[in-house]
């Protein structure tokens, strides 16, 4: 009998918990699961690491999370046609040194949807490896901030993965928020990040579309370097301000289409080094330290139908003379109230060039720190001691400045009757002159 009872308890001890955690082993259902499964999560704590490696749908209820161990990818998935939705990460490893870059959740293969899923405590957030037509749709990533940049990844890494949609997500306190590397043919719409280094980084990664995001109060709203045919549409660069900061960088950067951002009060809005062949068309630049900043090893930029203003310095070329074009045929840029220009003939083009001349280029070119008082009335007076001395040199040059509607309103019949006022008074002036000097000059 004795012998019964403790056979009997070392079933219960060996064999009951086993059956109840099947719902809590969040590795053993999934390995348990057939393919196409739905597999649905209590509002509650599950232990990760998680290998998904079969088609099926993993979703959550309110307060469902999966929590890694510190070592490792929390979540990685590992075949094609997988939903991981309504869920929140966190916990991947940190180490930077280690064989893999882990992550709150890695991908490695084809046709995944992530969605509604919240991401904190990992070193990046999504990450895409060699994987392809994938769609990650509003994820919220939190790094550590800007004090941990350096010792954690990016929101987003796109590593060699193509045909990917990234829209909606929002991205916070992370190394770059979006980093693309070789990685081609991607679409990111909607998407909100700040509190980065860079909000978006590409490398190597062309044929790119991104649109509808916006950058706030990052060291640098985008960096696009060695990268080419991107479309960069409807996007705000905003308040990305520090040292040697910028709103858009284009660096070795050719064929890129960038058309109707907005770039406001960024050290510098846009800033184009060792790249070519790039249209800048209709963006709004305005309040910034420079407006747009263009080294001398890039030409063939074209810039039309953009609105620059009330920028400190509106245009800046550094390192000698590109050739580089402020209009596109016949359409140049709008300068407003930077250029007040005349329009006579109402064409809505301004009836003279708007040029710009300035003696700060050699300051900027050899002293980094120049940046930094560029608002200094001492700046003021340097400008204009050089403008006394015949020291400026052209920075730009507008064949067909825009006049924008608003800024410039000429009446011609206005005109017509200044016209003549002015000629009266000269008439009765040279009248006055004969009557005291006489026709021949002398005094009568």
């Amino acid at each position: 009998m004795k012998t019964f009872l403790w056979l009997l308890l070392l079933f219960s001890v060996f064999t009951l918990p086993e059956k109840g955690m099947a719902a809590d082993n969040l590795q053993a259902v999934i390995d348990s699961a057939k393919d196409g499964a739905i597999i649905e999560l209590k509002g509650k704590t599950y232990t990760g690491n998680i290998v998904i490696d079969k088609p099926l749908k993993l979703s959550g209820k309110k307060g469902t999370v999966i929590e890694g161990d510190g070592k490792g990818n929390v979540i990685s998935i590992r075949a094609a046609g997988v939903t991981v939705s309504n869920l929140d990460v966190k916990k991947s490893g940190m180490d930077r040194n280690s064989p893999e870059e882990y992550a709150a959740i890695k991908v490695y293969s084809d046709g995944n949807l992530l969605s509604n899923i919240g991401i904190e405590d990992s070193f990046h957030g999504v990450y895409l490896s060699k994987a392809h037509h994938n769609t990650i749709e509003d994820v919220r990533i939190r790094g550590a901030g800007k004090g941990e940049i350096a010792a954690q990844g990016n929101g987003l890494h796109i590593y060699y993965s193509n045909d990917n949609l990234l829209k909606n997500n929002s991205i916070e306190g992370t190394r770059d928020g979006m980093f693309f590397d070789y990685a081609n043919d991607n679409k990111a719409l909607n998407n909100e990040i700040t509190k980065t280094r860079y909000g978006l980084h590409y490398m190597y990664s062309d044929r790119n579309e991104f649109e509808n995001n916006i950058f706030t109060f990052n060291t640098g709203g985008a960096a696009i370097m060695h990268s080419n045919q991107l479309k960069l549409k409807n996007n705000q660069f905003i308040f990305n301000y520090g040292h040697r900061s910028f709103g858009l960088l284009i660096l070795s950067a050719n064929e890129n289409y960038i058309e109707n951002n907005t770039f406001y009060m960024n050290q510098r809005g846009l800033y184009i080094d060792q790249s070519t062949d790039n249209m800048i068309r209709a963006n709004h630049i305005f309040q910034n330290q420079i407006g747009i900043e263009l080294w001398a090893s890039s030409n063939e930029q074209v810039f039309t139908e953009n609105s620059i203003e009330e920028n400190q310095i509106p245009a800046v070329a550094l390192g000698g003379s590109g050739r580089n074009s402020w209009s596109n045929n016949g359409t140049g840029n709008y300068w407003n109230a930077s250029f007040p220009l005349l329009d006579l003939d109402q064409d809505g083009v301004g009836d003279s060039s708007a040029v710009y001349k300035s003696s700060l280029y050699e300051l900027i070119e050899d002293q980094e720190l120049v940046y930094l008082f560029l608002k200094s009335p001492a700046i003021q007076i340097y400008e204009k001691m050089n403008q006394l001395l015949n020291n400026e040199k052209v920075m730009f040059e507008d064949e067909h400045p825009l006049i924008a509607k608003g800024h410039q309103k000429v009446n011609l019949p206005v005109i017509g009757i200044i016209a003549i006022i002015i000629t009266a008074i000269l008439v009765k002036r040279r009248h006055l002159l004969c009557i005291t000097f006489g026709r021949n000059g002398r005094k009568i």
